[in-house]
């Protein structure tokens, strides 16, 4: 039935209707088929109506060949043809470039002249609250295997229940937990990450558990821990398999019980922390060879989603690309493009790195980019620069000169890390040294960004 066709008054069409509202409307049937979509959402997604009128409403919001309620998510639809006059429930919604938009849907039931029930719905977009507005590249993508691991996220938004997320370095786990906290109801608190690579003993109890004043020597004042901090909102433990076998039984003590002191104090403290882990270990493996512990390890693993690598997304490279050039070329503030022919050269690569190194190929491309527009010759020279680099190391001779930070070859010829210490040597000019602003331009944390600065001579 087109949406012509769909009276709700003498003379007045149902698109007619629709078209007034200034947000994106869908209007959908009992079959779960969408019937109209109005003009702010053709705009709003990027796709005319003739594209998602008469199709499942989850594969055109999903890409999902379920319905939302088959696969855990929330859905206004059995409640407003229960009989209720209106609900809400939170979302996301894919564009036709396979981005992930956060979404409010708004129901409400509908009526045409014949009497046949629909379900309307306003979308409003929430994704200026989340990972766009903390400087963070969302997640993009429309693979097959992208699409099963966002399910698997979507799944763990709806509970508590803590998360292990394995994928090799690169892959975005920071991002996918991200996404669960955003899509959970925490969404309103605190998200905070702890890089588990870096503690010792005493800071990880001053880090996680925080302080009192004269705890120890140099504790000037009393702090405030992370379970403290995140109190309602999510922990993220980055890269759990590295942490020492006695702060694996430290933090057990914690998931365990809930509770916790301060380092030098006597109060028992109350944790009301969501905890999401990540690690590029195979952690089942570490518990038989008895390298982590088997109880800490069930107790972080409740729901474990494992992250594909970038080759198994192939279909997700060309979106990726773009998204991440963007966040290049706003950084450096002059507007990059990657031709067709770059892209199938970016397609045919393996990315042992993952997103990080198909965001520093990128990088290192745009820096050698005069014009703007990135050509598959430059894209190829940057991917042999880097399986170069790669590959078994060979004897310096006489003719090859390298640079105190070992950023140039004889030919002069500017290897990736020379191109990213320069990338980031403009980038401190241009924040007047403010690292938390580079960092954020780099889209690394400022731990990484230091670790950079220090490797290029630059901090």
């Amino acid at each position: 039935m087109s949406a012509e066709l769909l009276e709700t008054g003498p003379n007045i069409s149902l698109q007619t209707l629709i078209d007034t509202h200034e947000r994106p409307f869908v209007v959908i049937n009992r079959h779960l088929r969408v019937v109209a979509v109005n003009k702010a959402y053709e705009q709003a997604y990027r796709m005319d109506a003739a594209q998602v009128e008469g199709r499942p409403c989850y594969q055109v919001s999903h890409h999902s060949e379920l319905p939302c309620f088959d696969s855990g998510g929330d859905c206004p639809h059995g409640r407003i043809y229960a009989g209720a006059d209106g609900c809400s429930c939170l979302h996301v919604h894919y564009d036709d470039m396979g981005g992930i938009h956060r979404v409010r849907f708004r129901a409400y039931p509908l009526q045409d002249a014949s009497g046949e029930m629909f379900l309307g719905e306003v979308i409003e977009e929430l994704s200026d609250t989340g990972m766009e507005r903390s400087g963070r590249l969302h997640m993009v993508g429309r693979s097959p295997a992208f699409l099963k691991v966002l399910e698997q996220l979507d799944l763990a938004a709806t509970s508590d229940a803590p998360v292990l997320l394995e994928g090799s370095t690169g892959t975005g786990k920071d991002l996918a937990a991200n996404y669960i906290h955003l899509q959970s109801r925490r969404h309103d608190h605190p998200f905070l990450t702890l890089d588990c690579t870096v503690l010792t003993e005493p800071l990880f109890e001053s880090e996680v558990f925080g302080h009192e004043q004269g705890a120890f020597t140099g504790s000037v004042g009393e702090k405030e821990g992370l379970f403290e901090l995140v109190d309602g909102g999510t922990l993220f433990l980055d890269e759990i398999g590295e942490l020492p076998a006695a702060l694996q039984a430290k933090l057990l003590r914690v998931l365990e019980s809930g509770e916790y002191r301060r380092v030098g104090g006597r109060k028992t403290l109350h944790t009301n922390a969501r905890i999401i882990c990540a690690t590029n270990r195979d952690l089942g493996a570490d518990v038989e060879a008895g390298r982590f512990r088997e109880d800490l390890y069930y107790r972080i693993a409740c729901l474990h989603i494992p992250v594909p690598d970038l080759r198994a997304r192939v279909e997700d490279i060309a979106l990726l690309a773009e998204a991440l050039l963007d966040r290049i070329s706003s950084s450096i503030g002059k507007v990059y493009e990657l031709t067709p022919d770059a892209v199938s050269e970016l397609e045919g690569y393996d990315y042992p790195g993952n997103v990080r190194e198909l965001r520093n190929i990128l990088s290192a491309a745009a820096a050698r980019s005069h014009t703007g527009t990135i050509g598959a010759p430059v894209v190829e020279a940057v991917i042999a620069s880097m399986k170069a680099r790669r590959a078994p190391a060979t004897p310096v001779h006489a003719g090859t000169r390298k640079s105190a930070a070992g950023n140039r070859t004889s030919a002069g010829e500017a290897t990736l890390e020379g191109v990213e210490a320069a990338h980031i040597r403009r980038l401190l000019k241009q924040y007047e040294g403010n690292r938390r602003k580079v960092a954020a331009a780099l889209d690394v944390s400022e731990r990484t960004l230091y670790r950079k600065l220090k490797r290029y001579h630059l901090g």
